[in-house]
């Protein structure tokens, strides 16, 4: 960066002057300090950049994945214990598991069957997961979220 200008209080005219015999660019850095600090640099190459670090920030985010478990209102022990491995599997690899009861029909006359099965299948998980939403009815499906406990480090 040895390219740098001291740092020197210009008039406006001789800032774009400045900039211009060197073909960049008079961008205001701090329109609010007194007098307003000005840079001559290259405005796309600046763009470039905060576009980089965007990206590299974004790059850097945790992403959130969803896995969906679904039940029926009379799932039988076999099919719910088969569920339940997958689910503890999705967990440990750290994703969110949405497990939900469906109910087709007139099977919505039990719906405290599928709330006990929700329950259930959180206490059978607490171990590695825990509970960010309890079961709640939304239209046909009763639905619930667990997510993976965090790791003490």
């Amino acid at each position: 960066m040895g390219d740098n200008v001291e740092p020197n209080i210009y008039s406006i005219h001789e800032a774009l002057k400045i900039a211009e015999d060197r073909e960049l660019d008079l961008v205001e850095i701090s329109p609010k300090a007194d007098p307003p600090v000005c840079k001559v640099i290259d405005y796309n190459k600046f763009l470039y950049q905060q576009k980089k670090k965007q990206k590299e920030m974004k790059a850097k985010a945790v992403k959130v994945v969803v896995k969906e478990i679904r039940f029926g209102p009379n799932t039988d022990d076999h099919d719910y214990n088969f569920k339940l491995k997958h689910a503890e599997k999705f967990i440990n690899e750290g994703a969110k598991v949405k497990a939900y009861v469906f109910f087709k029909g007139r099977s919505i006359l039990f719906k405290d069957k599928g709330e006990i099965l929700l329950l259930r299948f959180a206490q059978d998980l607490e171990e590695i997961g825990k509970v960010d939403q309890l079961p709640k009815l939304e239209g046909k499906r009763m639905i619930m979220f667990i997510s993976p406990k965090k790791k003490a480090k």
